[in-house]
């Protein structure tokens, strides 16, 4: 890639906001002393996966929950929260990055998630692109291991070579996240394009302001009672 290309995969953006101190601090502290830039990686990818929860109940309308800063003083954030959190995190150790989206079918939903948002299609589902060894590669850090151990579901791995997307439904993988329409990758966060489409796509969602409850109790119940029943 060209010089003047990645620069700006490697700059502060206004959400992958890489020069934040708590997300240098973040990034530098669970690197630690690895100099190989694929460990490197590695290392942030289950970091972010891992420790933040992943959380579609928190307010979608409030840039915070969009901005790496934000999902990392929280400790919990959807999947484009903590998309953004790990290109930042990439960015703070030198290695470019960009954010993706594509919409989804995703089958690990809770039953009042569905309600809200009145379809099992999400729009503008994020992943994390990386460029390593000369080239991009997707990672996606949404659903973390706690969730998937819970629900019986194989944690979403990532080696830093191959594409990283699809969430298996089950140990055997039968049924997975699937993804229906690729919307391309961002620089940073197009967070007032994305902010129109989900008022219009998710009024009452975007109008609860956050909700009250624990997704991971409730996902994992859905889950679990579809693989007893088939339904």
């Amino acid at each position: 890639m060209h010089a003047t290309n990645i620069t700006q995969y490697l700059a502060p953006g206004r959400f992958i906001d890489s020069d934040h101190p708590q997300v240098i601090a973040y990034a530098k502290q669970h690197v630690g002393d690895l100099r190989d830039v694929r460990a490197a990686v590695l290392r942030l990818y289950a970091t972010v996966r891992d420790g933040i929860i992943y959380d579609p109940y928190v307010d979608l309308s409030d840039p915070a929950n969009y901005r790496a800063s934000g999902v990392l003083a929280a400790a919990r954030g959807f999947c484009i929260g903590k998309s953004c959190l790990l290109a930042a995190c990439a960015r703070v150790i030198g290695v470019p990055s960009r954010v993706g989206y594509a919409d989804v079918r995703n089958h690990l939903t809770s039953r009042r998630l569905y309600e809200l948002a009145k379809t099992d299609t999400f729009i503008w589902h994020s992943y994390t692109e990386l460029y390593l060894s000369g080239r991009w590669v997707k990672a996606t850090p949404a659903f973390d291991a706690a969730l998937c151990e819970r629900a019986n579901i194989k944690p979403l791995d990532f080696d830093g070579r191959a594409d990283s997307l699809f969430q298996p439904f089950d140990p055997a993988g039968r049924r997975h996240m699937e993804y229906l329409r690729d919307r391309g990758t961002f620089a940073d966060v197009p967070f007032d394009v994305i902010q129109a489409e989900f008022v219009v796509t998710y009024p009452s969602w975007m109008s609860s302001h956050g909700l009250a409850g624990d997704f991971h109790a409730e996902a994992v119940a859905e889950v679990l009672s579809v693989q007893r029943t088939g339904k």
